[in-house]
C-alpha cells in the first residue's frame, strides 16, 4: 500500500518498480492530492489491463496519513490478507527491499516489520537524524526494548496485528506510526527491522513530517502511555541501552 499526497514526482516510478514485485494486490491511497497525483494514477490504471493488481483510491478529502493508512488496512481485513507492506509516496524507500521484509516475515510471522533506514549526516538533514533520534529514545522507553527507527514508514504489518489494534483509528497523523510499535508491544507483537538505505531524492517536494512538530505530539502521546506504565524503569532501562526485543 502507497499512501500519496502530492507525489507527482515520484508515483509513477514508484507504482511500476512495486508492480515488478508482483505483489498479490497493489493498493495507492491518494489522500486529495492537488497537484497531479490523482490524473497521473488514473493515466497509469487506465493504461494497465484488467488483471492488474493495481487499485486506487481517491479519498473525498484529506485524510492525513494515519486515514488513508487505515483505508487499506481495513481492506486488507476484509479481503482476508495475511500481511500489509507500506511504503512511502515520496521515493524514499526501493521496492527491491520488499523481498527482504517478507523473508523476515517468513521467520518472524508476528512481528511487525520495520524497513530501518541507515543513519549518517551524510545521507539525512540534521534536523531529521536529531528529531528521529529522538523519537526513537521515547518510543523504546515506552515500548519497553530498543526500536529502530521509529519514523520509517516502510513496513511489513501482521494483519493479525491489525485486527488488534482498531482502537489507534483515530491516532493523529504521524503520531499514529509511533503509538502503533507501542501498542503492538503491548498486544505481544515487537518490532525486527531490515536494513536500508538512506534516499533523499533531489526532486523530492518537501517533507509532510514536520520534525519538531510531529515530534512534540508524538512525545505527548508517549508521555500519557508512560503514565498508564507508572513510567516503567525497566523500559527506560532498556531505552538508554538500546536492547533489542528477545
Amino acid at each position: 500500500m502507497i499512501p500519496a499526497y502530492n507525489e507527482q514526482a515520484t508515483i509513477q516510478s514508484l507504482v511500476e518498480q512495486v508492480l515488478e514485485q508482483q505483489p498479490t494486490q497493489l493498493l495507492v491511497v491518494n489522500d486529495a492530492s492537488s497537484d497531479k497525483t490523482a490524473a497521473i494514477l488514473q493515466a497509469m490504471e487506465d493504461s494497465l489491463p484488467a488483471t492488474s493488481p493495481l487499485q486506487i483510491i481517491h479519498n473525498d478529502h484529506n485524510l492525513g496519513k494515519a486515514g488513508s493508512l487505515w483505508r487499506g488496512f481495513e481492506l486488507a481485513i476484509a479481503q482476508q490478507m495475511d500481511t500489509v507492506i507500506t511504503i512511502d509516496g515520496d521515493g524514499q524507500h526501493r521496492a527491491e527491499d520488499i523481498p527482504a521484509l517478507l523473508e523476515t516475515h517468513l521467520s518472524q510471522p508476528e512481528r511487525l516489520i520495520i524497513g530501518a533506514r541507515e543513519r549518517n549526516l551524510k545521507t539525512q538533514p540534521l534536523g531529521r537524524f536529531l528529531a528521529n533520534r529522538f523519537a526513537n529514545f521515547w518510543i523504546s522507553w515506552a515500548s519497553g526494548y530498543g526500536v529502530r527507527d521509529s519514523q520509517s514508514g516502510f513496513r511489513l504489518y501482521p494483519v493479525a496485528l491489525l485486527k488488534k489494534i482498531t482502537a489507534l483509528k483515530n491516532s493523529e497523523g504521524f503520531v499514529f506510526e509511533s503509538e502503533v510499535i507501542i501498542e503492538a508491544a503491548w498486544q505481544g507483537h515487537y518490532t525486527s527491522v531490515v536494513t536500508i538505505p538512506t534516499i533523499y531524492h533531489k526532486n523530492r517536494r518537501a517533507s509532510h513530517f514536520r520534525p519538531w512538530q510531529d515530534i512534540m505530539k508524538i512525545t505527548k502521546m508517549v508521555a500519557r502511555r508512560l503514565r498508564i506504565v507508572n513510567f516503567s524503569p525497566r523500559g527506560l532501562f532498556a531505552a538508554i541501552i538500546n536492547k533489542a526485543p528477545s
